[in-house]
């Protein structure tokens, strides 16, 4: 297999040993301008798992998420060390295909990032660039898509309207449908609620559930409420030192009620 090319396992529900590390990271460090982030990070993403990440702001969880896709390799003055790998390959190998690594680990924002264009071309926009799918497929990929984000009911008989006539919690949901019509492995999602309505809040939750029946999912939150509704693993960063690290790692309830980390116990204390 060319170096280049970072494969996906079989999704087909029989989890192989191979199949159920997804993402692990050894001894993952940023550094921003010379100043550290992050420093000796230690997790393993196992496949169909909701991983949720939690902690305090300026923990470095928004930075520890764009590190498991390579969105860090944007932000000027960005340093990464140690591994991450997804599937056992490393992503920051030398030759390894960012964009293409981007088409099998999406994206979703805290604020939705639409396009000023139609609806169909924001959910095409990376179909369209990879150029793998004939354009005689579009709409059905379009089509997909959309039923798979909850959206397609809402606007398929506005696909030629501008995505930005769209409600908040809509924008997000085609966000969504975008980075679900290149067909990901995983799917990062960065507080992807924060910015919606309750109702809005709930329609994402439920895909996110529905979701994992296929892929993977990393998601950043501040709502311990959402973390016991949609993850099945947590992990805890806390600051150390002025530099975030990744504290105590454990299933969804055992962290949220019996934290075995002090750091960790008196997060969620002054949480709740």
């Amino acid at each position: 297999m060319p170096e280049s090319s970072l494969q996906s396992q079989p999704t087909d529900g029989v989890r192989t040993a191979a199949a159920e590390k997804v993402i692990t990271t050894r001894g993952l460090g940023v550094t921003a301008g010379g100043r550290p982030i992050l420093r000796d990070v230690n997790l393993v993403v196992e496949a169909r798992q909701v991983f949720g990440l939690i902690g305090p702001s300026g923990a470095g969880k928004s930075t520890l998420l764009r590190s498991l896709n390579r969105l860090s390799d944007l932000a000027p003055g960005f340093r990464v060390s140690g591994e991450v790998c997804y599937h056992g390959q490393d992503i920051y190998a030398p030759k390894v295909d960012a964009d293409d690594l981007r088409t099998r680990i999406g994206m979703l924002f805290q604020q939705p990032v639409v396009f000023p264009t139609t609806i169909a071309r924001n959910v095409l926009f990376g179909v369209r660039r990879l150029g793998r799918v004939p354009r005689a497929q579009w709409p059905e990929t379009t089509e997909r898509a959309l039923r798979e984000a909850a959206l397609w009911n809402e606007v398929k008989d506005r696909l030629d309207e501008s995505a930005l006539r769209l409600s908040v919690g809509q924008q997000q949901r085609l966000c969504l449908a975008r980075a679900l019509a290149v067909g990901p492995d995983v799917i990062l999602m960065d507080e992807p609620t924060s910015a919606l309505d309750p109702r809005s809040t709930e329609a994402i939750e439920e895909l996110i559930l529905r979701l994992k029946e296929r892929c993977t999912i990393v998601i950043v939150t501040h709502n311990l409420a959402q973390a016991r509704r949609v993850t099945d693993w947590l992990g805890c960063l806390c600051v150390r030192d002025g530099v975030g690290e990744l504290a105590e790692t454990a299933c969804c309830d055992a962290l949220l009620s019996n934290p075995q980390c002090r750091e960790v116990a008196e997060y969620l204390g002054a949480q709740a």
